[in-house]
């Protein structure tokens, strides 16, 4: 039979549709305070990194590779980049997370849809900047597909993404329970939960909360450390991103009141 599983958490929205296995596994990402591209890197680790994903070896329908279709979400086109083969070409993008999401993952062997994210900005549903986008994915695992544990694995360390107060931190992704979702210090860190289901007959099972587990004490422990030496760059950037990133792209009052005041320079 076919699904369509939706899950929505604020602006954002991630819809997959697949024929159902007999043993079908979801894990569904619940990104909270960070940007759109803060599933590029787990993603990829996930389905084309095998020091992440041994599956990618000893699984006959991974082995063949997958598709990424990236979207560029300033100029609102697409591109697809196949793995491992364009495997280079695909990060050249995707490392840009400000700007290039990695929007579905299809394995090559049958053209499957195996992962979703979503790609909407907060900005382009109000117009303005009017805070932190809130990112969701929905991904499908074990069988012949990446376990639940090698779509976890990713999020053991945390890496940087953009998010915290008003959208215009870099900062630390950090793994939580579902129910510690809310804005912490400086609106921050960036946090992410996993909800596992399991799927039979077109009916999802009760909800696995997967990062309340200890195993990721260590990972907040580490976000926390390096939410503490970030906090101390105040209003520099790196820790600050740039004026022209889309995050912060509406500038305040008093940059054009002050425009005035800047005059040429002289040889």
């Amino acid at each position: 039979m076919s699904e369509n599983d939706l899950y929505e958490f604020g602006s954002s929205i991630a819809e997959i549709t697949f024929e159902e296995r007999i043993k079908e596994s979801l894990v569904c990402l619940i990104g909270s305070g960070m940007g759109l591209g803060g599933f590029n890197l787990p993603l990829f680790k996930a389905f084309a990194d095998p020091f992440n994903t041994s599956g990618l070896i000893f699984s006959d329908m991974l082995h063949e590779g997958t598709a990424f279709e990236v979207q560029d979400t300033i100029e609102r086109r697409k591109a697809v980049f196949t793995n491992p083969n364009e495997s280079y070409d695909l990060l050249a993008y995707i490392g840009m997370t400000d700007r290039f999401v990695v929007h579905r993952v299809i394995t090559r062997a049958d053209g499957k849809i195996v992962a979703v994210a979503s790609t909407d900005r907060l900005s382009d549903i109000s117009g303005l900047n009017s805070g932190n986008d809130t990112p969701v994915a929905i991904v499908r695992c074990e069988g012949s597909l990446p376990t639940i544990g090698e779509v976890t694995e990713p999020y053991a360390v945390p890496s940087l993404v953009v998010g915290s107060n008003r959208g215009s931190h870099l900062g630390p992704w950090m793994p939580v329970s579902v129910t510690d979702l809310s804005a912490g210090r400086f609106d921050g860190p960036s946090k992410i939960a996993a909800l596992g289901f399991s799927l039979a007959d077109g009916y999802l099972g009760l909800e696995k909360d997967i990062f309340a587990d200890k195993s990721f004490d260590r990972a907040r422990e580490q976000a926390n450390l390096l939410t503490d030496i970030l906090r101390k760059q105040g209003p520099f950037e790196p820790y600050r991103v740039s004026l022209d990133s889309s995050e912060i792209q509406q500038l305040p009052g008093f940059i054009s009141q002050a425009e005035s005041r800047w005059v040429s320079i002289g040889e």
